[in-house]
């Protein structure tokens, strides 16, 4: 079931990625990356990772995982150039979900309770953050639908303004030949 919109989820990962980096620098001092497809670099236990952060585990088709694989190549090439005493892994971090199986080769995936644990260090942290973020959610939902009603009332508008008779009856004609004739410059 898809409960959010594609605008909705975009805002929650935004959030959900300013969250996590936010809460890794403060452990482990791990700030947004400057490379491309790259959210999150910090250091642990010797080891240099760098994370793409998405909101759950189903976020993309092949193409964008062959993408995100990509710049994890890239980055992990200049990072170890720069980093030859340490190992770079790179990790696909997602906020919520669950895979049991971390290891993808050429990447490891953590979702859910073992992302947040994995930047925090802090195993419950999952469960901790819940609260804040249905107040920070439902702020945002607040000023959505705010903004999603003037949308609307601004399409109405001018939709009755173009299309329809001054006592607001659909102009079909009118409607009809905006949306399928065939333009008269050809």
């Amino acid at each position: 079931m898809h409960i959010l919109s594609s605008q909705e989820e975009t805002i929650f990962g935004d959030f959900l990625e300013k969250l996590a980096i936010f809460i890794n620098g403060r452990v482990y001092g791990g700030e947004k990356s400057s490379a491309e497809g790259i959210d999150l670099e910090f250091e642990k236990e010797s080891i240099w990772y760098i994370v793409a952060i998405k909101s759950g585990p189903n976020w993309g088709n092949s193409s964008q995982i062959a993408r995100m694989k990509d710049l994890f190549r890239k980055a992990r090439r200049i990072l170890g150039t720069n980093r030859k005493e340490q190992n770079v892994i790179a990790v696909n971090g997602c906020c919520y979900g669950k895979d049991n199986n971390p290891d993808k080769g050429e990447y490891i995936k953590l979702c859910g309770q073992r992302f947040w644990e994995f930047i925090s260090n802090d195993s419950s942290l999952y469960a901790k953050i819940i609260e804040p973020l249905g107040h920070r959610a439902k702020e945002e939902n607040t000023g959505f639908i705010k903004e999603e009603s003037l949308l609307i009332n601004r399409l109405t508008m001018a939709f009755g303004v173009e299309f329809c008779y001054g006592n607001g009856e659909i102009d079909w004609d009118k409607l009809v030949q905006f949306n399928s004739a065939a333009d008269s410059a050809t």
